[in-house]
């Protein structure tokens, strides 16, 4: 985007200027840009996760202008109710995906294996303690770090075959994640397990 004469200019367009009229073709040549003080237009918004739009200001005084618009916070109860019904949503999303074992074994059929048994609880103690978590948050600077939390993942390397198919892991790596706590549950059923996974740990 560019600005000219307190005006935005989204796409390149014919510009009448001092009784000339420039084709768009000009917006290709930042030189000639220049001499008409077409100036590139960065516009700088708050995170509308977290922040409503507020007054909007304009800074033309260097080589690039930059409207911006301040941040007016959100509230932090609505933000909050939100949160929790991520929470829920998450672990019933996990649980419906395990019911058909209780499902089968009301009828008759095996029993609920223990690894998906222990696997339910976990979640259940995990959802307990994001409720809690999410309860406590008493400012907005609470719910962005909760939302986004820092962490380290370490997984290992894999090499390939020339063929493209996997040969073997070599090494470690690590990756830098934020993470939405509100969604992160550690347990896992035992099929699930990611051969590649050493560890998340928080910053």
């Amino acid at each position: 985007m560019w600005y000219y004469n307190s005006q935005i200019i989204k796409h390149p367009k014919a510009m009448s200027i001092n009784d000339i009229l420039h084709p768009k073709a000009i917006f290709r040549d930042s030189a000639t840009l220049t001499s008409l003080s077409i100036k590139p237009y960065r516009e700088v918004t708050p995170d509308s996760r977290y922040y409503w739009n507020g007054a909007y200001s304009v800074d033309t005084s260097g080589s690039e202008v930059v409207g911006t618009y301040a941040s007016t916070p959100r509230d932090v109860a609505t933000l909050k109710t939100a949160m929790l019904e991520k929470a829920n949503s998450a672990v019933a999303s996990r649980l419906e995906a395990i019911d058909w074992y209780w499902a089968r074994a009301s009828k008759g059929g095996t029993a609920v294996p223990s690894n998906i048994q222990s696997y339910a609880t976990a979640l259940y103690s995990e959802h307990e303690t994001i409720k809690t978590a999410i309860n406590a948050i008493s400012d907005l600077a609470g719910v962005i770090a909760y939302e986004n939390k820092p962490h380290t993942e370490t997984r290992k390397t894999a090499t390939y075959n020339e063929d493209g198919s996997f040969k073997e892991y070599s090494g470690t790596h690590t990756l830098a994640r934020e993470i939405d706590m509100c969604t992160h549950y550690t347990a896992n059923p035992t099929d699930e397990v990611d051969p590649a996974f050493v560890s998340l740990v928080a910053d």
